[in-house]
């Protein structure tokens, strides 16, 4: 037969230990769930095989379109990236996207205009480009194609980047 004794100090420490780990453990599943309060990452909706789905992806941005495209062309990702490249895919990278995951891809570009950008809206020279691989949008942009003209993010918000006329 054994005999156990237990002191009031033992019994105590052993509940504060407890209470420290359950403490803990709600703190980890709560902070592994993450706060939907704080959490203000909007989901967007890449699908792009149909011309609803691409004025869709672009609406959701606040932007609208002719729903008939100005161009449609394919082009090929190169394999080794320009300065030219290399600053287009840092602007796509700002906004969640990365070509050189495509790169040496055929992917198709669509070019819309835009008809209600800020200030411009009167005018045919701004454009929506979607970069459209395996009908999923993987980049794009919103510009001026004036020769003193602006590219930015499809985000209304983001600072334009000039872009020079050459």
């Amino acid at each position: 037969m054994f005999v156990f004794s237990v002191h009031k100090r033992q019994v105590k420490l052993a509940i504060l230990i407890g209470c420290i780990a359950v403490i803990a453990a709600a703190f980890f599943f709560v902070t592994r769930s993450g706060n939907v309060e704080t959490a203000k990452t909007p989901t967007v909706n890449i699908n792009a095989s149909t011309a609803e789905e691409r004025i869709a992806y672009l609406s959701q941005f606040g932007w609208s379109v002719e729903a008939d495209p100005l161009e449609v062309t394919e082009v090929i990702i190169p394999e080794t990236f320009d300065d030219t490249y290399t600053n287009y895919n840092a602007l796509q990278q700002s906004q969640g996207f990365d070509l050189t995951l495509y790169a040496g891809k055929r992917v198709k570009k669509w070019s819309y205009r835009v008809t209600n950008y800020p200030g411009y809206e009167a005018m045919d020279c701004i454009q929506a480009t979607l970069l459209i691989y395996e009908g999923k949008v993987i980049g794009g942009d919103i510009c001026s194609t004036q020769l003193d003209g602006f590219m930015h993010g499809f985000v209304k918000e983001q600072t334009p980047v000039t872009t020079t006329g050459t």
